[in-house]
């Protein structure tokens, strides 16, 4: 399988995974930061952006194995790995599966499914199904305009506009796009979770309109090592909305040890 990846920076090795129908491109207020201090690698999943079109089986274990093609092609044996909404359910899984592999763990605007998990308004879950009435960029704004708050929207529509460029310039197949959609609907590893043993920094904005922030505090509540930290005025969004603040989180969280944050 050809996918398409690329690292920035030196140090300790950091993996994004990116968010539903997203790729690299998603990371743009984060790359150039992080690599200040790390090895960030970025990727397009299978069937996204520049990934080959090899869509055939796709599940969730899919997604993961593919990540463990890409440390395995810069010869990494263990990485700090960070995953936002869809891609923190890869994450988790590779936690859970590739257990030796992992470092820290970051989980941004996630959940882990199950019987808990809350969900957001049922028009927020209809702006997933596509709409053949509507153009791919009418659906595409459709669904990124939710995901920041009212406020950025009014203040920022630059920046919400070139995320939605950003998407639409970056094709998603059917088949990926599909698989992702069921995978989010049927995702459940709430009764592993205290199987994950991992430091583990759990991020979430408490104006998440599409992942409540309930679900990142069960999360933080159910894994044996984590920590919880709560951006306020954070959308879904928020690795953009308040890029600095995550990045800060992100830096302070990887660069210190577990004995120092408990001082």
């Amino acid at each position: 399988m050809n996918l398409f990846y690329e690292t920035h920076g030196a140090g300790q090795p950091l993996i994004l995974i990116p968010g539903f129908a997203s790729g690299a491109w998603t990371w743009f207020c984060q790359t150039e930061k992080l690599a200040k201090n790390f090895r960030v690698i970025t990727f397009d999943p299978r069937g996204i952006g520049q990934s080959g079109n090899d869509t055939k089986n796709l599940s969730l274990e899919t997604f993961v194995e593919d990540v463990v093609q890409i440390l395995d092609d810069l010869k990494i044996d263990k990485a700090n790995v960070l995953g936002a909404s869809f891609g923190g359910f890869v994450a988790l899984e590779f936690a859970l599966r590739f257990s030796e592999r992992v470092e820290k763990l970051i989980l941004a605007c996630t959940t882990a499914g199950g019987k808990n998990h809350v969900r957001p308004d049922i028009e927020i879950l209809r702006s997933f199904t596509r709409n053949p009435e509507f153009s791919l960029g009418e659906q595409i704004r459709h669904f990124f305009r939710p995901a920041f708050t009212e406020e950025f929207n009014a203040e920022h529509a630059e920046i919400v506009e070139k995320v939605c460029v950003l998407r639409e310039e970056n094709d998603v197949s059917d088949e990926t796009y599909s698989a992702q959609l069921q995978t989010a609907f049927s995702f459940d590893v709430e009764a592993k979770l205290g199987e994950i043993n991992h430091e583990t920094l759990v991020l979430t904005g408490d104006k998440d309109n599409l992942v409540p922030m309930q679900n990142s505090i069960n999360l933080a509540e159910n894994l044996p090592n984590a920590r919880l930290k709560i951006i306020k005025d954070g959308s879904h969004i928020f690795f953009v909305e308040n890029a600095d603040e995550f990045n800060d989180e992100v830096k302070e969280f990887l660069s210190s040890d577990a004995e120092t944050r408990t001082k």
